[in-house]
């Protein structure tokens, strides 16, 4: 027997290595990647519609007004407690006459005139008692300085410090008084040279001050504590009256 031949070497042919399958994405995940596509494109479909911007717009609530956005005082569109105070109305035009009835009855005016920025009038009773009652308005006008309603606050300040020291007058009592206008004080005092006791109230109203005075004559011993009284609460009846005629 002849030698047996080896067996021929096996010619294996070269492939490239598969590459890795993808991973595959949960399948929750898939979903919500879709869902938010969907809802991407059906708003971007909305706005384009006719009036869709618009209509989307006046849904959203609009932000909050800044400071620059708020009316200021010179601001015509703002509210009117936030707006000076441009005219006195008529001097003697501030108080109605039913009030005037009720608080010096028969009355008479004896005085009242005035200028764009200080009106005065007064007015006296016939009937026994010798009432009468002053109104005063000062007005400090916007266009004569940058900020009129600290030009009466200091006007206001300046009488309320007075009305600490008076000359022709003896306080019986002086306090801050709320409710009624922005700042305001009510004096109750008597006259030094005449039997005759007065009620003042004067009030700071943005850039108004009036000061509204009340007398009447008092008894030989005295005024007693509910005329006293009285008198202050005429005068505040008289300045509130004013205050709605300022607007």
């Amino acid at each position: 027997m002849g030698l047996q031949r080896g067996p021929e070497p096996f010619q294996r042919v070269y492939s490239a290595p598969e590459p890795p399958a993808p991973a595959r994405r949960p399948r929750r995940v898939a979903l919500a990647v879709a869902l938010a596509t969907f809802v991407v494109a059906g708003v971007v479909v909305f706005l384009l519609l006719p009036g869709g911007g618009e209509e989307h717009a006046a849904r959203r609530p609009r932000a909050s007004a800044s400071a620059s956005d708020a009316p200021t005082s010179d601001d015509p569109s703002g509210p009117p407690a936030a707006r000076p105070v441009t005219a006195l109305p008529a001097p003697c035009a501030m108080v109605t006459q039913g009030t005037l009835g009720r608080i010096v009855p028969a009355a008479k005016r004896e005085g009242g005139g005035g200028n764009s920025t200080l009106t005065t009038c007064t007015y006296t009773s016939s009937a026994p008692g010798s009432r009468s009652l002053r109104v005063e308005a000062h007005l400090h006008p916007p266009g004569a300085s940058a900020d009129p309603v600290k030009d009466a606050e200091g006007y206001f300040d300046a009488h309320w410090t007075q009305a600490h020291d008076p000359d022709l007058e003896r306080t019986i009592s002086l306090e801050k008084e709320t409710g009624i206008g922005d700042e305001a004080y009510r004096w109750l005092k008597a006259d030094k040279g005449l039997p005759t006791i007065i009620g003042q109230v004067t009030v700071r109203l943005r850039n108004v001050v009036v000061t509204v005075s009340y007398s009447e004559e008092t008894p030989a011993k005295g005024a007693g504590e509910d005329r006293r009284r009285a008198c202050l609460a005429m005068a505040g009846t008289a300045a509130r009256e004013v205050l709605r005629a300022l607007g």
